[in-house]
């Protein structure tokens, strides 16, 4: 009965460190340069970035303009958290909003933007 005992405890615990073994995350942590002015910005681009895309963390420094972002890199990668940063109408360094997202933001929140590369349009 003792062996019984030993056998299933044994077989418990394999099973609970293998699951748990196949669905860790790997973070990775990454600074990037976000443009904006004010708190409301930072609600926007932080906000931009969701729990379910992959995002662990993120804190933009309106002062700095840089924004710290831990992510699952086996779910996103930094040039995608650029593009959704990006959708919600702020450039940075890995993507360029358009026109018509940058448009929407609120006039305290219409950063002077960077100059473009010769040929580059804001879409």
């Amino acid at each position: 009965m003792q062996s019984t005992i030993y056998k299933f405890t044994f077989l418990l615990i394999s099973i609970i460190l293998f699951n748990t073994g196949s669905h860790a995350q790997v973070s990775t942590t990454d600074t990037m340069m976000v443009y904006g002015n004010c708190n409301m910005c930072k609600k926007t681009i932080e906000g931009s970035l969701k729990e379910k895309d992959g995002i662990i963390a993120k804190n933009w420094n309106k002062d700095t303009k840089m924004l710290t972002v831990t992510y699952d890199a086996s779910k996103i990668n930094k040039e995608q958290i650029g593009q959704k940063i990006a959708d919600a109408g702020y450039d940075n360094q890995y993507a360029t909003a358009t026109e018509k997202a940058y448009k929407k933001l609120h006039s305290c929140c219409q950063y002077d933007r960077p100059k473009q590369p010769s040929g580059g349009e804001n879409k």
